[in-house]
């Protein structure tokens, strides 16, 4: 007979009861040092608590005699700019607080339900052929088809806002090409599954470990390297020639074509499934494969990716209809062939399974540098922030890598009495041919389906919001279900991150306007989540949507303090005060913390601080315009837009890129704001130095100075690779002579008018 003790704990592990013979097919682990961590984080708190009464204690007059020119608002503004910071700080917790770990049971699930396995659905996206080169979108779409699971349960979309012939083209070319590599990835149990990423990885290797498939590895290289000559002489050439187009009925569509925002559904299945001649080379099945450019008119709002996702929910139940529902960017590939079987864990689970809507694995990136130049790793989203989350009733949804019930996107509402079957029932035999399923299901992704309908409100993907994943997340969670955090030990998917410095920028400043915008949206977690989720995810949420508001006391911070260090103002408490105890323990124990945790997490020392440096660009650049684009968007002077991350870059971009050399080849607004600013604490401290040697003194500057000079050093420190691109370097990398000139002038402006008007 079983103890209490241990049904109890496996009854919180998740999984069915011992008494009915079944194993979980997940088990959920509080992360270590939890505990440790809680004393920790309160003895912080209690800091920020005391650098907040000195402020309010140690106010000064509005003409402080000792101090000269010292105002009142100057301290006003320290403190809501600490304020600011101690608050952020604390809802920061919320993601370190009670962290928990997933591990998945795939043998399990084999050995349970191999034979009733769901459909799966799996969505692509693409949205410019000229970003999101053809070549890259195929080997996604290829990855995914050769998934470790049934081919006849597997159907895969591509999704192309471009309504691009060259990515028809493309994707025509895979599902040739697709024949010979599913069988070859079965073979040899191929990882990764994307033909680029394994071809670069079997070249590194180099070993005896390939020896045996050497004969067939030429075979399939060769197949492929001719593939992809096809595609890039079509892409460079600009168009598909009438001989291609002769060899496919597909191409007619395009006669109507007139833009890419004007244009007829274009919809093609290029392999059918249930079609019992669709088989590879040794006569299995192959998965499904569709191309889908839903229809565009110019007085019609395509909704961004969120109206392209609720277009492929659509005519995916027409075609396929799989219970389970995957959707990953076209560049974010999949690096782990036992993903689906890690989320139907989850989903599938006798015990727990019905209480999830979705499961969400981390994004990774393949081309991230060692010491992560760009910080683009999501490092300790991943490995900490999520898990976090998780502990509280799961991670957000991140827009891509994501796994869903396919009726919970579909409007159906949270019944905790009430479980989804996941297994696969017999398909009935379908009556339309091929020609009539494609002509039925372009009526689903017209642009006037939608009209007058719950689509973009209470079913698919929520409208409004440039962050469409985040707000239909919330909304799901609210509802009553739950998501789940899969991280297994082999990433899942791997994608392509930023490669330059404005890339990078340009791609958060739209994160963090979106995100702002859904705290200032019907769709807040402060407003719309409250009493709906728990405190912990909503605080969770509200680490990400207040992002963009970061930007006022980081700009504060980053310009007074040393302004008035350059006139010899002291802003702190002296080295002598006990008061000094306070800011020096948060800011010991904030970056000592930081560090250990990124180290923890697989990165670096120098990765830690570039990570620094790119939170201090972020704060001072992209959250700036993304705060002010949001309130403007959100007073209605502006409206939403979505920008696509260049995935291609030069290759004396590349080339720097891959040495850690930051780039800053392009005049940019934000170059300006990061140039004025580096150069105006170069500035200061070049200033105090030179009031030290000709004023008063080391000792003294010493000890009424200490915190402004340690500020205003690290700035100093931090903003070394853009003095060098400012002034040392001669590669087409450096800054452009016109910003560099504009913020020459702009900072020396700044320090002129203080030192003489104050």
């Amino acid at each position: 007979m079983q103890k209490p003790a241990q049904s109890l704990e496996r009854k919180k592990r998740g999984g069915k009861m011992a008494g009915d013979g079944c194993l979980p097919l997940f088990e959920t682990r509080r992360a270590k040092g939890i505990i440790f961590y809680r004393v920790f984080a309160v003895s912080v708190f209690v800091c920020i608590f005391l650098i907040w009464v000195y402020r309010l204690s140690h106010i000064p007059n509005e003409r402080d005699h000792q101090n000269g020119r010292l105002t009142l608002w100057v301290w006003i503004g320290l403190f809501a700019a600490e304020l600011w910071f101690g608050f952020y700080w604390i809802v920061t917790q919320a993601v370190r607080w009670n962290r928990v770990h997933r591990q998945t049971f795939r043998n399990r699930l084999s050995q349970r339900y191999e034979n009733e396995l769901p459909g799966v659905d799996i969505f692509v996206c693409t949205a410019d052929p000229k970003i999101e080169p053809p070549t890259m979108v195929i080997n996604t779409v290829l990855s995914v088809m050769a998934y470790d699971y049934p081919t006849d349960k597997l159907s895969v979309y591509l999704s192309d806002d471009a309504g691009s012939d060259l990515t028809f083209y493309a994707l025509m070319e895979a599902s040739h090409f697709c024949k010979h590599w599913i069988p070859y990835c079965k073979k040899f149990n191929v990882e990764p599954r994307s033909p680029a990423a394994y071809f670069i990885k079997v070249g590194e290797a180099r070993g005896d470990d390939h020896k045996s498939q050497s004969k067939d590895l030429a075979a399939i290289k060769r197949l492929y390297e001719e593939m992809e000559n096809r595609i890039q002489t079509a892409t460079k050439l600009g168009r598909i020639t009438e001989e291609i187009r002769m060899k496919h009925k597909g191409f007619s569509q395009w006669d109507s074509y007139s833009s890419r925002l004007d244009h007829d559904t274009i919809l093609q299945i290029l392999i059918d499934g249930r079609d019992p001649n669709a088989v590879d080379n040794e006569g299995c099945a192959l998965p499904t494969l569709v191309y889908l450019a839903r229809e565009k008119r110019p007085q019609y709002s395509h909704n961004f990716k969120a109206g392209a996702m609720n277009a492929l929910i659509r005519v995916s139940s027409k075609i396929s209809n799989g219970q389970v529902t995957l959707n990953v960017d076209c560049d974010m590939y999949s690096n782990n062939s036992q993903a689906v079987r890690d989320a139907l864990c989850f989903f599938m689970d006798e015990e727990k399974g019905h209480e999830f809507a979705f499961v969400q694995f981390p994004q990774n990136f393949d081309n991230v540098t060692k010491n992560e130049l760009y910080s683009n790793s999501l490092r300790i989203y991943n490995e900490v922030e999520f898990e976090g989350m998780d502990g509280y009733g799961g991670p957000i949804y991140c827009g891509s890598g994501c796994f869903h019930r396919r009726e919970i996107l579909c409007g159906r509402k949270y019944d905790k009495e009430t479980k989804i079957e996941l297994k696969r029932e017999n398909d009935s035999k379908r009556e339309e041919s091929l020609l009539e399923l494609e002509e039925t299901s372009k009526a689903l992704a017209s642009c006037t389906y939608e009209t007058n309908t719950q689509w973009g409100k209470e079913i698919g993907l929520k409208y409004g919001c440039p962050v469409e994943d985040v707000i239909t997340g919330i909304s799901i969670q609210c509802q009553g279900w739950k998501s789940v955090y899969c991280k297994p030990e082999r990433d899942a998917f791997l994608g392509v991150s930023p490669t330059t410095l404005l890339q990078f920028l340009v791609q958060r400043k739209r994160w963090s306007e979106g995100d702002f915008q859904i705290m200032l949206c019907r769709y807040s977690p402060a407003r719309y989540a409250h009493g709906k989720i728990s405190l912990g995810l909503r605080l969770g949420y509200c680490c990400y949507c207040l992002w963009a508001p970061n930007c006022l006391a980081t700009l504060f911070y980053s310009i007074v303090p040393s302004l008035y260090l350059l006139k010899g103002i002291p802003l702190f408490p002296m080295i002598s005060s006990p008061w000094i105890i306070p800011f020096a323990y948060v800011m010991f124990a904030k970056y000592t913390y930081s560090l250990a945790e990124f180290l923890w997490s697989g990165g670096t020392a120098l990765g830690w601080w570039n990570e620094q440096r790119l939170w201090l660009y972020l704060r001072t650049t992209s959250f700036l315009f993304g705060f002010i684009d949001a309130i403007l968007k959100t007073l209605g002077f502006s409206e939403s837009s979505f920008a696509v991350t260049e995935k291609v870059a030069d290759e004396d971009v590349s080339q720097r890129y891959e040495k850690e050399i930051m780039e800053f080849g392009a005049a940019s607004s934000m170059f300006t704001i990061l140039s004025t600013l580096a150069l105006l604490n170069l500035f200061c401290m070049i200033g105090a130095v030179k009031k030290v040697i000709v004023g008063d003194g080391y000792v003294k500057f010493y000890e009424t100075m200490l915190l402004q000079i340690l500020l205003c050093s690290a700035l100093v420190l931090i903003n070394w690779p853009l003095y060098q691109g400012l002034f040392l370097r001669k590669d087409n990398g450096k800054m452009p002579s016109s910003v560099t000139t504009k913020s020459l002038v702009l900072a020396l402006s700044v320090c002129t008018c203080f030192t003489f008007l104050y």
